[in-house]
C-alpha cells in the first residue's frame, strides 16, 4: 500500500511543547498589531 500525503498526517499528529494558539486568534492579533502601529504613527 503506497504512503499517503508523504507523512504529513503523522507530522501534524505529533504533540509539541509550547503555547497552543488557534489560527483565528493569531490572525486577529496580527491585524490588531498592524492597526495599532498605523494609528501610533498617525497620532504620535
Amino acid at each position: 500500500m503506497p504512503a499517503q500525503s508523504a507523512g504529513l498526517l503523522r507530522f501534524f499528529e505529533e504533540e509539541t511543547r509550547g503555547i497552543k494558539v488557534k489560527p483565528e486568534l493569531a490572525v486577529i492579533l496580527a491585524v490588531a498589531l498592524i492597526v495599532a502601529c498605523i494609528l501610533a504613527q498617525m497620532f504620535f
